[in-house]
């Protein structure tokens, strides 16, 4: 009898009077044989619970598509355009909405309170490495223009984060303007939440020459 956790082999063999030593041997072998079956089987289960382990443990992004009467509808474009990118290189991706829908009651006090607070719970509930939410910029004056990526100033792995994406932004885009990611300590979303998030302002919708780039396929 040989056991391994959960696992249990017995082995019996017959032995007629006048044969012990020889079938002492035969079952010797055929032990040790099922003795190097079972460590086969064991082992392809032991690399089958690390094969599920690596899938569990695959890294999840929050792609978030922000809000807003001008942006909303972009914004979902692009977010869903970053869930493709991101699931072709084996990311898990949790999207805090898919549609033109504001997460809240119809007849809510304060629908975007309620919205921004129902986005949260979705994002603190998924075990997810980082945040990402897509947003349009804006600003009085029409020459402003040029994506920027704003970090919680507190968080060490949003600033690495929002840097990488500040800079391949500029590399892939070649703005006019150029930014470098920025700190930031008022936004709901980037400081009610615990996992690293940023927020990507794509460009600025009250530039027209950036918001007709913003609403190119190729760009």
């Amino acid at each position: 009898i040989f056991a391994a956790g959960n696992h249990i082999l017995a082995v019996k063999v017959p032995c007629r009077y006048g044969m012990e030593k020889e079938m002492k041997k035969r079952a010797a072998e055929i032990v040790l044989g099922c003795f190097l079956l079972l460590g086969v089987y064991l082992l392809s289960q032991e690399g089958a619970r690390l094969v599920f382990q690596s899938m569990e443990a695959r890294t999840t992004v929050i792609v978030d598509a922000g809000h807003g009467v001008l942006e909303k509808d972009l914004n979902l474009q692009i977010a869903l355009k970053l869930e493709q990118h991101l699931e072709k290189e084996g990311i898990r991706v949790v999207m805090t909405r898919r549609e033109d829908v504001m997460l809240c009651e119809e007849d809510s006090d304060n629908r975007k309170v309620q919205d921004m607070e129902n986005r949260r719970d979705i994002i603190e509930k998924s075990g997810a490495s980082c945040v990402i939410s897509i947003h349009q910029n804006s600003y009085p004056g029409t020459s402003v223009s040029g994506p920027q990526v704003f970090y919680y100033e507190n968080s060490r792995k949003g600033r690495e984060l929002a840097e990488i994406l500040q800079e391949t932004l500029i590399l892939r885009l070649q703005p006019d303007k150029t930014r470098e990611a920025r700190g930031n300590a008022s936004y709901y979303m980037l400081k009610k939440i615990s996992i690293p998030t940023v927020i990507v302002e794509c460009g600025f919708l009250t530039c027209p020459q950036e918001a007709q780039k913003l609403g190119e396929e190729s760009y």
